[in-house]
């Protein structure tokens, strides 16, 4: 757990306007650029790849949380019947300076709009964006955490080794984190991949990466104490990055995403892991692949928002802050 206090946390605590555009704060908190008393911030990320064949849109991603987020009551009766945005001084820092489509110049802003805030003492907690948002956040947490680990929750791996031509696309974040080692790939795991793919092989090509599968079809098998047992046993005393792809989600419940697939979580089995994840040293929070053009009366972005939710709450638990 990091026991830095605003106290005695770096001095660079104001943030250069210039890495970020200012937007309409999440579930009404503080919408500016000083960390000083923050331990949680939150940073928008509207970028996506935009060559999916039939599904552009995420790059909308965070405005449609936001603003669905004020469905978001702050307390949970029992299980977390506080505040957390007072408990962590939650800031919305608004979003990255990206461009959709372009990769190089948009990781750039990404992973420097995540170091900000990482030097600042505070963990973020992103909305994306399309998968590729991951790698650049995982490059910057790296940099603060040489042991991280990856718990990725999705229906996809996202882990193939090229797609045509191309070294990055919404398909190879987690081959180019393990390549880059900006994960410990053998102690990562992947939770819920299911359904139709495009390519042959990419189970086997994920577990040949290092990382360990679970697939949606053993996760129902399993249950979800079973798995949330093994999870806390695996990545307990290590600094844990969650990426939370909402296509985990089936589409009936979320149908506003990039690549929906059939046989997925219902809202109260994510929920209902999510809550389970509570003692994990969580460092960060990415909620991606939210596509606002594709969704039905705002719910995949209501219900992004209250994953949102349980992430700071989560935070809370890992910071200590949950007693009380």
């Amino acid at each position: 757990m990091n026991d830095e206090t605003p106290s005695n946390r770096p001095t660079a605590s104001i943030f250069d306007a210039g890495l970020f555009v200012h937007t309409a704060p999440f579930m009404g908190v503080a919408n500016d650029y000083d960390l000083t008393d923050c331990r949680l911030a939150i940073l928008g990320i509207p970028y996506d790849w935009g060559v999916h064949p039939v599904r552009i849109g995420s790059r909308l991603g965070p405005a449609a949380i936001r603003e669905q987020s004020a469905l978001v009551r702050p307390y949970q009766p029992p299980l977390a019947d506080y505040d957390p945005r007072q408990r962590l001084g939650v800031v919305d820092c608004g979003d990255a300076r990206v461009t959709p489509s372009r990769i190089d110049e948009s990781f750039e802003a990404i992973e420097a709009a995540m170091l900000r805030i990482l030097e600042c003492g505070a963990r973020p907690l992103t909305m994306g964006g399309d998968g590729m948002v991951s790698l650049p956040q995982l490059r910057a947490l790296h940099k603060h955490h040489p042991d991280l680990v990856a718990l990725h929750f999705d229906a996809h791996t996202d882990t193939a080794p090229t797609v045509g031509q191309h070294k990055y696309t919404t398909g190879t974040t987690f081959t180019r984190a393990a390549e880059e080692g900006v994960v410990d790939a053998q102690n990562s795991i992947h939770i819920g991949p299911r359904g139709s793919i495009p390519m042959q092989g990419i189970f086997e090509h994920t577990r040949e990466q290092g990382y360990e599968l679970i697939t949606g079809g053993e996760l129902m098998e399993q249950g979800i104490p079973a798995m949330l047992k093994h999870v806390h046993a695996r990545l307990g005393g290590r600094p844990v990055q969650l990426v939370w792809d909402m296509d985990v989600f089936d589409p009936s419940c979320a149908p506003g995403v990039c690549t929906p697939t059939w046989g997925g979580l219902t809202a109260r089995e994510g929920l209902a892991l999510l809550q389970g994840l509570a003692g994990l040293d969580f460092v960060g929070f990415d909620v991606n692949t939210v596509s606002p053009p594709h969704d039905v009366g705002g719910m995949t972005a209501f219900l992004a928002a209250t994953v949102m939710r349980e992430c700071m709450v989560l935070a809370c638990h890992a910071l200590g802050l949950h007693e009380g």
